[in-house]
């Protein structure tokens, strides 16, 4: 009777502890339970910065990836995890940052994982809440398609050193005057025509900026990102469309490669930047990613926000 009882007693802690394990959650050696992480979408960006051989992976379908993922992203599709290794995840240990559309796939994704014997999975929810940047297939296989300076031919040959363009180094030598020039037009011989001309020349070309119809104030960095987009807004106005992103910027296609000189940058209202090489983005909030900066709009938070939060607008560039 005693042993009936006993066994009864055992049989009910087990049916209860067994009740207590979640799936996806196993016992260890210490009787302690153990899982995958979950974690806000802030920590997963944090985790991102780091050097320490993690991966982040895509779970949703390859269709949906390539309308857009997170960049470095790799494609596991939920459906084909099984109870075998993916192949591109060879390593048990390695840290693995998991995400879907909405959160339920990357769940079960990081919970069959976990099963298959993964040590390290972090599960971070859906794209659609994602408020860093996002690239299509498109953009990524340009990205890879690029020279490590990240310069295409094209822009190399548009931008050379000094950062102008052939025609304009023709156009404005150091010495602008030629000696025929200054032999047809002595000082006490020249015409105000002729002098207004030369005067023109010496201009030092400067790039403005209209958001919609407004000119705003621009304060442009010294660097070969900046001196190629005047290059091209030289020949003609460069007109992008915007689109308004995350609640904080615009961002709209330059239409060409660039160079870039992308580096982790913290953003701020005013702020524009190069991103992938080929996009604008201007602020009226803030983000941090890997952007190269091209400049500042001089205006305070209040302003950028009553041009850029409301609606989608037209940016031009062009040199005066």
């Amino acid at each position: 009777m005693k042993n009936r009882i006993g066994f009864l007693i055992i049989s009910s802690v087990l049916l209860f502890l067994s009740a207590c394990i979640s799936k996806g959650q196993i016992m260890d050696g210490d009787d302690m339970v153990r899982k995958y992480v979950e974690i806000s979408q802030e920590k997963a960006m944090e985790m991102m910065q780091q050097d320490d051989g993690h991966i982040v992976i895509d779970v949703r379908r390859p269709d949906e990836y390539a309308s857009g993922h997170i960049p470095g992203a790799v494609c596991i599709p939920n459906e084909s995890i099984g109870n075998e290794k993916p192949e591109e995840l060879p390593d048990l240990k390695q840290i693995i940052l998991v995400y879907c559309r909405s959160g339920n796939r990357s769940k079960e994704a990081a919970e069959k994982l976990f099963l298959i014997g993964y040590e390290n999975i972090y599960e971070f929810g859906g794209i659609i809440d994602w408020t860093g940047e996002t690239v299509t297939e498109e953009s990524t296989e340009a990205r890879e398609k690029l020279p490590e300076t990240g310069e295409s031919t094209e822009a190399r040959e548009e931008v050379p050193e000094t950062g102008e363009s052939t025609e304009a180094r023709e156009k404005l030598p150091e010495a602008e005057e030629s000696t025929e020039a200054r032999e047809k037009l002595p000082e006490a011989e020249e015409s105000t025509e002729a002098r207004e001309e030369l005067t023109k020349t010496e201009e030092v070309k400067e790039m403005k900026l209209k958001i919609g119809s407004t000119e705003v104030p621009v304060t442009w960095e010294d660097n070969s990102s900046v001196e190629a987009l005047m290059a091209i807004a030289d020949k003609e106005p460069l007109t992008i469309q915007m689109s308004r992103y995350g609640g904080f910027e615009q961002v709209g296609p330059i239409g060409q490669r660039i160079v870039n000189e992308d580096r982790q940058t913290t953003t701020g209202p005013g702020d524009i930047v190069l991103y992938s090489g080929n996009q604008i983005v201007i602020f009226y909030g803030s983000n941090s990613w890997a952007y190269t900066r091209l400049g500042h709009v001089d205006l305070t938070e209040k302003e950028m926000t009553d041009l850029l939060g409301k609606e989608d607008v037209l940016l031009t560039i062009e040199t005066n």
